[in-house]
């Protein structure tokens, strides 16, 4: 059943229903988003229903946002960030029969796109995404907690992993059991991850943990970065994040959901623009550490999401909606072959991060 924003929650950010155009708004699937248009002035605003089966506490969301804002204000006063719009009681979130309701200001003359089309917009997006890590790279962590606690843990995901091995029922353990043995086989991506954990220069930083191309606004026209959106997931982790998630989603021109193996390739000219934007805005304030495991970021995060795509055939598809029994089979070898496609490529896409590291220091002189 459609979910819509009744008259009190409108009401409780001072718009009255009949002055409203409501509609269904973006391709997220985890929250429910709507645009809301007044009549009268044609002045917009996004209003989203936050989903507490994947974020369990909102007031987390809200907490992590307004202490990055009030940073971001104070140091970089010219920055565009996006804070919700306060109730008429001046709260952040509207509660509501246990359902918790955001409003957000919609930026005018923006765009995004869910894939990335040309190298430019790789680079425009990563850029983005580098210069938000890059203005709060100086902020206090310790107040800041997980909106969803444990999101890119692999040593987490790894042990899932093994347990649903463990406990699979007979025909789908045997009917993925080449699948299984070809991730154990590169279960040293998981033990490098539980390594660099521990190591002091491998710090954690304010990330965004959800680096699609679809999580930046870009200019309708000119398709230039405008700004960081979707921000639930701001929280402490490690720079592997966000630059892996954009390796993973940006370089291969299908998705997760293609069955066509053959199209899975890595595209350098993709690597290098999303590098080029990531490292311009960020790569003056890495550590050594964590300017040797950019190649890493890409590895740990395909991996990591093959075995949970994995971890889930095996439990039963209990996790991700599913549209065919073998589905989640299916995504698990996609990202299987394309963590085998980047790796063949390493000593060229590690000759093209080490160029773009070189530009970053030699910028920041």
């Amino acid at each position: 059943m459609e979910i819509k924003p009744n008259t009190r929650i409108l009401q409780a950010f001072g718009l009255e229903p009949e002055g409203l155009n409501v509609r269904k708004f973006g391709s997220g699937h985890i929250n429910n988003t709507f645009l809301l248009e007044k009549k009268q002035d044609g002045s917009r605003y996004v209003l989203q229903k936050i989903n507490v089966n994947v974020f369990k506490e909102p007031g987390i969301i809200a907490a992590n946002q307004r202490m990055a804002a009030n940073y971001l204000a104070a140091n970089h006063p010219g920055y565009l960030f996006i804070t919700p719009v306060p109730t008429v009681n001046g709260e952040e979130l509207f509660v509501i029969d246990n359902e918790y309701w955001r409003m957000i200001p919609f930026i005018a003359d923006s765009v995004t796109v869910d894939q990335a089309d040309n190298p430019k917009q790789a680079f425009e997006a990563a850029k983005q995404f580098g210069r938000l890590a890059s203005y709060l790279s100086g902020i206090d962590l310790k107040p800041f907690k997980a909106s969803i606690p444990n999101f890119h843990n692999l040593t987490l995901r790894y042990s899932a992993f093994q347990d649903a091995i463990r406990t699979a029922k007979d025909d789908r353990k045997v009917a993925a059991e080449e699948l299984i043995e070809e991730f154990l086989r590169y279960s040293d991506i998981a033990v490098t991850y539980e390594q660099l954990k521990t190591n002091p220069e491998f710090r954690d930083h304010l990330m965004h943990h959800d680096t699609k191309i679809n999580n930046v606004l870009l200019n309708k026209d000119t398709y230039e970065g405008i700004c960081v959106c979707d921000l639930d997931t701001l929280m402490p982790g490690k720079i592997i994040s966000d630059l892996g998630d954009m390796v993973r989603t940006y370089v291969c021109p299908v998705s997760e959901e293609e069955r066509d193996f053959s199209q899975i390739v890595i595209r350098d000219e993709y690597y290098e623009a999303l590098m080029q934007g990531y490292l311009a805005e960020i790569g003056g304030t890495l550590t050594k550490v964590e300017k040797e495991q950019l190649f890493f970021a890409g590895k740990f995060m395909i991996y990591m999401q093959g075995i949970r795509f994995l971890t889930d055939y095996l439990n039963g598809d209990v996790y991700y909606p599913i549209k065919y029994p073998a589905h989640n089979y299916d995504r698990a070898k996609n990202q299987l072959v394309l963590l085998q496609r980047l790796m063949e490529k390493e000593t060229p896409l590690q000759a093209i991060i080490n160029k773009c590291l070189h530009v970053s220091v030699t910028s920041e002189q």
